[in-house]
């Protein structure tokens, strides 16, 4: 997408210098500040400090660490560190651990002289597939939107509610949920974006400046705003994005995204949940049950980031000194307050049956798994 008129993907490789550059998030919507990765600490670090953040760009990330480590050492015994470093990062995003699963499936039967130049060939192909998978998500989404607008007055935009962010800054480019809404843009569909702020880290507002960039008409509202909105009829889908998704439908996305499914499925608003299949657990049935869900830092919660009046980034504490706080990052959704899943591949129920339909060889795959008692994954 572009920023300024000047195009970006939300992380490149710099072939000059060797290094990978990322936009780093945490002073977005204030500042524009990218920098360059240049060590597996640094970016274990990126990761977990959430310079970059979304699921689908985690998995590219960890990707690009990988080919930074066999870079430095292309030994088994350092692919198995670099993995298990990089996935202690972030716990719920599955994308992470798809990413360096296929990494080192790749590179293991290699010989270690031809693994660095493999695996950077590997982490190239994981961002441009990203980039795909999400434009085509916007083609199969935008199909929807397509169908509301022809319902409507015309004249009258369709309105779209989104929790958190994502955008193309938590993917390689396009976004998920955000896909769908610049492609329907772009074709001069009138429309109209309900951003949910998303507490604790506020990453509406980073949506808000994606929007904006690209001229889509929206407004900022509160976590709390949307179940009012939906009552009163001024919300005509919402869609969302995905860290896992299990087998059976259920969804994981940040913390607050049950409460807006919830609130549609009272007022009758279809919910969607925009769906790359590398964020399909296929492991993992019951989400509720099984999906580890991140505990963040406190300080999230009790403390709030936003331009100073000298216009400098600062923190302002918002809670009574000493309060205590809790920071669950994500919940899970239940697949039956979802009205369909849009994926790659088209749109399908947030069921068994219907992830099975458009990903048989990946349904096929986990069955044969679980009749041989694989151990599932975590």
């Amino acid at each position: 997408m572009k920023v300024n008129g000047k195009h970006f993907r939300s992380l490149w490789w710099n072939a000059e210098a060797e290094v990978l550059e990322i936009i780093d998030q945490r002073a977005l919507p204030y500042e524009f500040v990218t920098q360059p990765v240049r060590t597996v600490a640094e970016f274990a670090a990126a990761i977990a400090e959430m310079r970059v953040r979304g699921a689908p760009l985690i998995g590219a990330t960890a990707a690009y660490g990988m080919a930074r480590a066999m870079a430095d050492d292309p030994g088994d015994v350092n692919m198995d560190r670099t993995w298990d470093i990089l996935h202690a990062t972030r716990p719920t995003a599955i994308n992470l651990r798809w990413a360096l699963d296929r990494c080192r499936e790749a590179l293991r039967p290699l010989p270690e002289s031809r693994r660095a130049e493999a695996a950077l060939t590997l982490a190239h192909a994981i961002a441009d597939e990203d980039v795909e998978i999400n434009r085509r998500i916007g083609e199969h989404g935008v199909t929807l939107i397509r169908e509301i607008a022809a319902r409507k007055p015309e004249g009258e935009p369709v309105r779209l509610l989104t929790h958190c962010n994502a955008g193309w800054i938590a993917t390689v480019d396009w976004g998920t949920a955000t896909s769908p809404m610049y492609q329907a843009h772009d074709a001069n569909i009138p429309l109209h974006v309900w951003v949910d702020e998303t507490r604790p880290r506020n990453q509406g507002a980073l949506t808000s400046w994606e929007l904006g960039s690209h001229g889509v008409p929206h407004a900022y509202i509160t976590d709390n705003a949307g179940g009012h909105l939906m009552q009163h009829g001024l919300v005509d889908m919402v869609i969302t994005g995905t860290d896992r998704t299990t087998r059976t439908g259920d969804v994981c996305n940040k913390i607050g995204t049950y409460l807006k499914a919830l609130a549609a499925h009272d007022n009758g608003v279809p919910f969607y949940v925009a769906l790359p299949s590398p964020t399909i657990d296929w492991t993992v049935a019951d989400g509720v049950a099984d999906i580890p869900i991140e505990d963040r830092d406190a300080r999230e919660v009790s403390h709030v980031q936003g331009t100073t009046a000298d216009g400098g980034l600062g923190h302002v504490r918002v809670t009574p000194e000493g309060t205590d706080a809790l920071n669950p990052a994500f919940d899970v959704t239940p697949g039956r307050l979802v009205t369909g899943l849009i994926t790659e591949r088209g749109i399908c129920d947030a069921t068994g049956e219907g992830l099975a339909r458009l990903f048989p060889e990946h349904a096929r795959n986990a069955e044969t798994q679980l009749e041989s008692g694989k151990p599932r994954g975590s």
